[in-house]
């Protein structure tokens, strides 16, 4: 198992061994013929003429594929060639389709409307995924305190994170609200230093699943390798995160009846990398739902999915899911249920020391002027018994005494009378 190094070098491609490898053939597409020969049509239909490399580029194939396809509409009569491309008698030529072949074209966008790279194969998604698999990557003590720089964690959370993050499966951050959950949930982006291999589209039983997603997934820079099957985009381990909005509906593929076209759920899109399920207990679904949901993907580490025909086909399950709640587990789901979710980790209320260094921390970047006396002096007075300081605290505070100074034309200085000031214009009485 080799990491692929974030600068392209020359040996790469023959090194990792990951790297999905350009088709030579049309069966090592691992698609069906007619299946390519349609899409080439349709390709064909969005300019006068084109040419053997303006269908490999917008199909993401060789020539060495594009060329049997040309070679068979041409014999069915559906293209014709309109000679060459340039002057140069190595040019390509160029080819149009006939009144024959535009019927055919359109026949086969009111199949589907999908045009664009060639989709791969189900069972090429399912081995990419198995190579490129999260379990694969170690989370390093060095790299978890990178990626948390900048939060102030006690040391017993981050023994915690460690084995958590490292796992692969699945995580509960749960405690108090504005402690940092969302934040170290997020933080799991700089993790993990891997590069994925994420494919444009998937087919499954003739039909198209459309699965890379600008919105979600980050291309690597650089030139693409040359040696590389042109349909998968190397990118990031995505990072995606969803909240109040996550309905079971949107666990399950989305289709389209105008294109006949099927959009990944995003789960399925966090393959590879984390999903972040935020406000885990505030869904328009009853959590339990949620759970007795991710049962199956969570505990056999694999999904199933159906299409409108009511084929059912089976997927990898491979991501670090976290759920973030500021709600009691036991008021989340039943033993059997919480099992289930093999990380359960409590996200505190900051101790008096760390109040006062994310205090600190945040007053310097926004340059507000502090006293440590007056603010020790201040917590004392404010926090106790019930009423515990917060993460987020620091951070309304300080920008109420930033925006009351500048509106008065004051200093920016968090003296005690200030800080009194902000708590009753940023919390309320009860």
């Amino acid at each position: 198992m080799h990491s692929l190094n974030q600068v392209h070098e020359d040996s790469a491609p023959e090194l990792d061994a990951r790297m999905p490898l350009a088709p030579m053939s049309v069966e090592e597409t691992g698609l069906e013929f007619s299946f390519l020969l349609r899409l080439a049509a349709k390709c064909a239909t969005e300019q006068d003429t084109v040419t053997p490399s303006h269908l490999a580029e917008r199909m993401k194939l060789p020539k060495a594929v594009i060329n049997p396809l040309i070679k068979e509409l041409v014999k069915l009569a559906y293209m014709e060639a309109r000679g060459l491309a340039g002057e140069d008698v190595r040019s390509d030529i160029r080819y149009a389709l006939s009144t024959k072949g535009m019927e055919y074209a359109h026949a086969a966008i009111r199949q589907s409307s999908y045009v664009g790279p060639a989709p791969v194969s189900l069972d090429a998604f399912c081995r990419q995924l198995g190579l490129q698999s999260i379990q694969h990557e170690r989370v390093t003590q060095d790299g978890l305190l990178a990626s948390l720089e900048g939060l102030v964690l006690s040391p017993s959370l981050v023994e915690k994170l460690g084995p958590a993050m490292n796992s692969g499966q699945s995580i509960l951050l749960y405690g108090p609200p504005g402690n940092g959950k969302t934040s170290i949930a997020e933080r799991t982006s700089r993790l993990f230093r891997q590069t994925i291999w994420v494919p444009y589209a998937i087919e499954v039983g003739g039909y198209v699943i459309s699965f890379y997603d600008e919105a979600v997934h980050q291309p690597v820079n650089g030139m693409p390798y040359p040696k590389a099957d042109q349909r998968w985009v190397e990118c990031r381990r995505p990072v995606i995160k969803t909240g109040g909005e996550l309905t079971l509906d949107l666990l399950d593929l989305a289709y389209s009846e105008g294109s006949t076209v099927y959009e990944a759920p995003l789960h399925l899109k966090a393959s590879g990398g984390v999903f972040i399920i935020d406000d885990f207990g505030r869904q328009q679904v009853m959590p339990q739902a949620l759970i007795n949901r991710w049962i199956v993907p969570l505990e056999r580490g694999y999904d199933f999915l159906t299409l409108h025909t009511g084929k059912k086909f089976k997927v990898p399950f491979d991501e670090l899911v976290v759920f973030s709640t500021n709600i009691a587990p036991k008021e989340l789901s039943d033993e059997a249920g919480l099992r289930r979710l093999k990380y359960k980790i409590f996200v505190n209320n900051p101790s008096r020391a760390e109040y006062i260094r994310i205090f600190e921390g945040y007053a310097q970047s926004v340059a507000v002027e502090m006293s440590v006396a007056d603010l020790e002096l201040f917590y004392d007075r404010k926090y106790g018994g019930e009423s515990l300081g917060s993460c987020y605290h620091p951070k309304y505070l300080l920008d109420f005494i930033g925006s009351y100074c500048a509106f008065n034309g004051l200093q920016k200085v968090a003296s005690l009378e200030m800080l009194e000031r902000a708590w009753e214009g940023v919390f309320t009485a009860d």
